[in-house]
This record gives C-alpha cells, sequence and structure tokens, in this order.
C-alpha cells in the first residue's frame, strides 16, 4: 500500500553544496540519503515530496558538514499482509514468477497460480497450465494476495514477498475478464 508519511530525519549537508537555497540543497541531500531505501517498520521510501521544517544546522569537530533536523513528508510502499496487489510479471522461472507490485518484487510460486498444475516452458519463458489453455509470462498483467513477507532492511534483495492467485477474483487480468464475459453471457442466456 502507498502511503504519504511525515518523517523526521537528521541529514548531512556536504561542504560543496553549503552555497545557494538551504531547503533545495537539505531536499536533494535527502533524495540521496533516503529514496529507494527499506525499512522493516515503514517500508520502501519511494520519494520525498515535501520538506516541512529545516531545523538549525549543527557543525561537528573535524567534519566541515552541516547537519540539519529535517521535517518531511515521503511516499512510501509498505507491503500488507492479505492485501490484494496489481502487478506485471517481470520474469518467469521453473519455480514461478516475479512480480513487480510497485516498489518491489514478490514471487508467485508454481503452486499458487491455479488450481492446474503449471509447468515451465523454458524455450518460450513462460508457465504453462497442464490442459494448455492458461499460461503466464513476461509482461502480463495479474491480480495477487499477499500472504508472506519478510523485510530485510541490511540487504533488501533478500527481502521476500510471498503471492498467491489462487483465490476468487484473483489471476491473470485476461483470465478474470474472460471468466467475468463468460458469467455475463451466461446470465443474458437465462
Amino acid at each position: 500500500m502507498y502511503k504519504k508519511m511525515k518523517l523526521s530525519d537528521t541529514i548531512r549537508v556536504a561542504p560543496n553544496l553549503l552555497g545557494g537555497d538551504v531547503q533545495v540543497n537539505v531536499k536533494n541531500a535527502l533524495r540521496e540519503k533516503l529514496e529507494g531505501r527499506l525499512d522493516k517498520h515503514i517500508g520502501a521510501i519511494v520519494a520525498i515530496t515535501e520538506i516541512e521544517q529545516v531545523g538549525e544546522g549543527h557543525i561537528l569537530v573535524g567534519d566541515g558538514a552541516v547537519y540539519y533536523d529535517v521535517d518531511f513528508d515521503a511516499i512510501v510502499f509498505t507491503p500488507m499482509i492479505q492485501e490484494v496487489v496489481e502487478g506485471e510479471v517481470v520474469e518467469t522461472v521453473e519455480f514461478g514468477a516475479f512480480v513487480s507490485i510497485g516498489a518491489m518484487d514478490g514471487l508467485l510460486h508454481v503452486s499458487q497460480i491455479t488450481d492446474d498444475f503449471m509447468s515451465y516452458d523454458g524455450k518460450n519463458g513462460r508457465l504453462m497450465s497442464k490442459t494448455g489453455n492458461r499460461s503466464l509470462g513476461e509482461g502480463d498483467k495479474v491480480r495477487a494476495r499477499i500472504v508472506a513477507l519478510s523485510i530485510n532492511e541490511r540487504d533488501p534483495r533478500e527481502s521476500k514477498i510471498g503471492l498467491t492467485m489462487r483465490q476468487n477474483a484473483l489471476g491473470k487480468l485476461e483470465w478474470l475478464e474472460e471468466e467475468r464475459m463468460a458469467k455475463s453471457k451466461a446470465q443474458e442466456e437465462v
């Protein structure tokens, strides 16, 4: 889930950046330090949007930089257990598909795609159902639910988000549209 949060931090502004507008220099330093950073409690910091307040600067002995206490607004992505998300398949492998769900990627294991058995077609880079009528590949849009979450802020690439599409109203968006159209056609015939 994306959220707008009010955060506070102490930011170091290097000596070569001290000329000019303090607000601009502080915002640039905040962006460099925090954007893209992962925090276990608040999630991934996507963007610093606005500086609310810049405190008085402090200089530490032996360091020519100025340290400012800053209150600011940020957009953060906080994945939550049981949250329904939409994303795009960015890679398929033998054991599943990696889905971009915003600022992070989640894993959709082959056992969590459909009730049908899925196998990997390495030649075409797709996961195919046993019956052959459904496939999942790079670029496909999906709706899934987050079922497992393990955030590692020291090494963000080691973070794990587990997804499932084996529930009602979840799946590849094409499949959901096909089901909706079939249901609509069946109701018209009645």
